[in-house]
């Protein structure tokens, strides 16, 4: 199996993704690639021992940064002879010279140049970006969480048919349940794209369960969450910024005296597993579903340990050939609903 890793990535590059590359080498045996300057990477990979040098690097001299906005970012992604860290990383993937791509970099960058130079597969129209949300009793794969902020009914009823896909093959639930992020549980309830979609969900023939409201999505009712990318995104970034508040309320109170401070030595079990499940580095990366090939979309602030498990998470879609699964389910699901042919037809002409 082959992998590529933006070394150009995260916060701190290229210190965790080379740490990272090296690692993964040692643990899964795989041949990484590790893309970017050849001269900031090779002296770094010398200097981690021999197992670095089971490595492949190649070099790519330009980045695309967090700067890089509008036509300056659409010129980096689209480009053929762009020779940024994330371009010539999905070139590779195209031309199958690697199964993966994972990248801690711009998230606009990263859909833009997976949209650009992967293309997207048949039948979809809008990829999207998946999050692994922890909830009661496990997880719940909530997509869109920021790739498309407007969205029509048949974009969110594709994402529920990859979203399951996801979970099944990759994550091995069975029959993943279905829900619809809405303001209510009835039918009735949420806006225009919320209705239009509830109707199209329950003739998919997918594990549909209706609406989701915040306390059903926690409470561990579903396994893939669906709404649009503004909406993924704004609970994306609040559950982050509850989750910092109530750890580090826990924190102050729990070490403001003798006494509390001995509770939190007997409670250290509890909160060391909350902590675990609150950490995205256990994660990694979110897929990028809907374009023609495996690409994951890191936090910039990954260090070794969150490129690590990207990796991992990587390898698992390729074990589960996602790919080819998605290709088949979005055939076979989305020939039956009246959306399915426009787009067929779209994706088509692309």
């Amino acid at each position: 199996m082959r992998i590529v890793l933006d070394a150009m990535g995260s916060d701190t590059c290229p210190e965790p993704e080379v740490s990272a590359a090296v690692e993964a080498v040692r643990q899964f045996g795989d041949e990484i690639i590790l893309v970017g300057p050849e001269d900031q990477l090779k002296p770094r990979l010398q200097a981690l021992g021999s197992d670095a040098g089971k490595v492949q690097l190649v070099h790519a001299p330009d980045t695309i940064t967090m700067q890089d906005k509008g036509l300056a970012l659409a010129l980096k992604a689209k480009r053929k002879g762009s020779r940024n860290s994330m371009a010539v990383g999905m070139d590779l993937l195209k031309s199958g010279q690697a199964e993966a791509f994972v990248t801690a970099g711009n998230t606009g960058g990263a859909l833009a140049t997976a949209f650009y130079r992967l293309g997207v597969l048949p039948g979809v129209e809008r990829p999207a970006l998946c999050g692994i949300f922890p909830v009661k009793g496990g997880f719940c794969f909530v997509l869109d969480i920021g790739a498309n902020p407007e969205c029509k009914p048949e974009h969110l009823v594709q994402f529920a048919v990859m979203g399951a896909v996801y979970a099944s093959k990759v994550r091995g639930v069975s029959a993943p349940r279905v829900g619809l992020i809405s303001n209510g549980e009835e039918a009735g309830k949420g806006n225009e794209l919320v209705k239009g979609t509830y109707h199209l969900l329950e003739t998919s023939g997918l594990n549909y369960i209706g609406n989701l409201e915040g306390k059903e999505l926690f409470g561990g009712q579903a396994d893939v969450a669906v709404t649009d990318g503004f909406t993924g995104n704004v609970l994306l970034k609040s559950s982050e910024a509850v989750a910092k508040l109530i750890t580090d309320v826990l924190r102050e109170e729990l070490t403001s005296s003798l006494r509390l401070k001995i509770g939190a030595l007997i409670a250290k079990p509890a909160f060391k597993k909350l902590k675990s499940l609150m950490d995205p580095s256990d994660v990694g990366a979110a897929p990028l579903l809907g374009v023609d090939g495996l690409v994951f979309i890191g936090h910039g602030r990954s260090d070794a340990r969150a490129m690590l498990s990207a990796v991992r998470t990587a390898r698992q879609a390729v074990q589960a050939d996602l790919l080819n699964a998605l290709r088949s389910a979005i055939q076979e699901r989305l020939a039956a609903l009246p959306v399915a042919e426009s787009a067929a037809a779209n994706g088509a002409e692309r």
